[in-house]
């Protein structure tokens, strides 16, 4: 089975991140599993460590994007002294003890089949939001790159090196997503998505709820401004 190391960015996820750290440490071939805490307020990095994981804290909240480049450079170096090139699984802090079902979005990279795979779960949450970030991502991926996912949003996603490096630098914060998948596309990477049977907490709908789908929105506007 290929090396494969699993990052996952994390912000104040303590209730969580054990149980997903310990499942994704079951996935084969998983023999490293980052946390990058991405300023949390709570105990996130001390629970990721207790449950196995390699953390690694950001003195203040940096965002998605930020998290994930660290994540992906520490692997880098770890590749580096080990003389090795692993493949990079991006995770959500909050699937929980699915986190441990997301062995099918390694094997198509891992095979040479795809170089980046986008998670579709199966089990369908019903959202506190309106679908707007997503029709507009889905709708941004179409015209920019002719290719229409299901879930352009998701952040459940396994890349080989190569295909993460072409898709640098990543865009910011929530609009990563929905870039990265452009930009591969663009470039003739070959990108599938997998029905997986993953599930995270959906967003509710007070006000921080609200206010996380408006910084979703304006990412997302951001990204598809400078690709569109």
């Amino acid at each position: 089975m290929t090396a494969t190391a699993v990052v996952i960015p994390a912000y104040n996820e303590a209730d969580r991140i054990g149980t997903t750290v310990a499942s994704a440490l079951t996935l084969p071939g998983a023999d490293a599993v980052i946390v990058v805490d991405d300023g949390s307020r709570d105990g996130t990095a001390r629970v990721a460590e207790r449950a196995g994981a390699s953390v690694l804290r950001h003195a203040g909240n940096r965002g998605k994007a930020a998290a994930m480049e660290t994540g992906a450079e520490a692997v880098r170096l770890l590749d580096q002294r080990e003389g090795t090139s692993r493949l990079l699984l991006f995770l959500d802090a909050d699937l929980g003890d699915t986190a441990a079902q997301a062995g099918p979005l390694i094997t198509p990279v891992a095979d040479g089949e795809a170089d980046m795979t986008i998670a579709a779960f199966s089990a369908r949450v019903k959202l506190g939001g309106h679908g707007l970030v997503v029709r507009l991502s889905a709708a941004g991926i179409r015209r920019a790159a002719g290719w229409a996912p299901t879930q352009p949003l998701n952040g459940q996603r396994c890349l080989s090196r190569a295909a993460f490096d072409a898709a640098l630098p990543l865009a910011r914060g929530f609009g990563v997503e929905t870039a990265m998948t452009i930009d591969l596309k663009r470039k003739g990477l070959r990108v599938v998505e997998v029905e997986v049977p993953l599930a995270h907490r959906a967003t509710g709908t007070d006000l921080r709820s609200q206010l996380h789908r408006a910084r979703q929105l304006a990412d997302v506007a951001w990204a598809l401004a400078w690709r569109l």
